[in-house]
């Protein structure tokens, strides 16, 4: 029997993926895999609140909240410059991917859980609750990256291998973020 997750167990291990992805050192990869990330806890937010997802609206509504995310893609292209450009946007992009994603989640738990459906979500109104959950979201996901365990690591490369199957993500980025996650558990 399969165990039952609360709404933060959901959006904690979406946070941990994201952050994981966010590690891509692959400039717009990491973005790319982030995103269906998010798509992913969206529509296991409105399964949750028992909410039909469509995932195309889904989508849309993520992006018109989220904007492009200009700053999660800005940490992304950092990652292009030689050297230093590297390791500054590893860094950057793990926190931002973690904050946005745990802002995208609490704003749909909100929305959900107080009767919304993807159709009466007010984008506009809710950009600037988001703002406010970024910032959260921005120490959320610094006390998830110093706590993180064996555990969650092993669930993470079982969701990797979900978002790989799906094609999410390559085998290439899968086998990367697997040497990552297993290397940060020795």
């Amino acid at each position: 029997m399969p165990e039952t997750k609360t709404i933060d167990d959901i959006i904690k291990t979406h946070v941990i993926y994201a952050m994981t992805a966010g590690a891509i050192p692959v400039p717009v990869a990491d973005f790319v895999a982030v995103s269906a990330i998010q798509y992913d806890l969206i529509q296991k937010v409105a399964e949750f609140h028992k909410v039909d997802y469509d995932s195309n609206k889904g989508k849309t509504l993520a992006t018109s909240i989220a904007g492009a995310s200009a700053t999660r893609l800005g940490a992304s292209i950092v990652k292009a410059l030689p050297g230093v450009g590297t390791l500054l946007g590893i860094a950057s992009q793990v926190i931002i991917s973690g904050a946005t994603t745990y802002a995208l989640g609490k704003i749909f738990d909100s929305h959900f859980a107080n009767n919304g459906t993807l159709d009466s979500l007010n984008t506009e109104a809710v950009k600037a609750k988001y703002k406010e959950y970024v910032d959260k979201g921005r120490e959320y996901a610094k006390n998830l990256k110093k706590s993180f365990s064996k555990d969650d690591v092993i669930s993470t490369v079982e969701k990797l291998q979900e978002l790989k199957n799906s094609g999410a993500i390559s085998e290439a980025e899968f086998q990367s973020l697997k040497e990552k996650l297993l290397n940060k558990a020795k």
